[in-house]
Parts: structure tokens; sequence; C-alpha cells
């Protein structure tokens, strides 16, 4: 078994703890479902969000999810000028089977736009 690491994000329509959860929610079920992955199989995840965000921490979820046995840490994103607002980036580090190049990371919605080069 290796250990493989897999990227996601999800921009936020509003500074909300309630948004965030269900926005953040589905970033992970969907990174989850499209990589075959159940919780025993996640190591840690590392959350950033952009310093607009300040409502809720993003690991949060992970916890209203179940995922209760997983180190996770929340960062600040770099304060860049012109870069995207209100965005949530998960770094999902897992024990997976499949090669490098089957790992499906996954960015929602209008976070397509930062990394269209392995956005599924």
């Amino acid at each position: 078994m290796a250990v493989r690491a897999v990227r996601g994000a999800v921009q936020l329509e509003r500074d909300e703890a309630g948004h965030m959860d269900e926005q953040v929610s589905e970033l992970l079920t969907a990174i989850l479902e499209r990589n075959a992955l159940t919780t025993d199989d996640l190591i840690s995840i590392w959350f950033t969000a952009t310093p607009d965000l300040h409502s809720d921490f993003p690991a949060a979820a992970a916890r209203k999810l179940g995922i209760v046995d997983v180190p996770l840490i929340c960062a600040q994103e770099l304060d860049i000028e012109g870069a995207m607002p209100r965005v949530v980036r998960v770094l999902a580090h897992i024990e997976s089977d499949r090669p490098r190049a089957d790992i499906v990371h996954v960015y929602l919605g209008a976070a397509g736009a930062l990394r269209k080069d392995i956005a599924q």
C-alpha cells in the first residue's frame, strides 16, 4: 500500500459557518467517493483557508462527517493580491493501491480554475 496525496478546493459564496460546513463536507465526500476511499484510508488532512474566511475551522466539517480519528490541521493561505477569494483547500494524505496518475483531485465549482491541469 502506497502513501498518496489528494488535492482539492472549493470556493465559498459567503463566510458563514453553516455554508462552510456544507461546502467542505461536499468537497471531502467527493474526494472520498471519486477515489473509492473510506475514512480508514485517510492518514491526515491539511486544510487551508484564504484570509477572508474566519467563520469556522474547515476541519470542523470533517469531524461532523465522522472523520474523528484522523489528524487534521487548519492553516491560512498566503494573502496574495488578486487571488481567488473565499477558498478552502485540502491536501489529504491517503493509503492507496492506485497509481499516482489515477488519483482524482477534486476542485468544485469556481475553484476548478485554480488547477485546470488536474481538476476533475
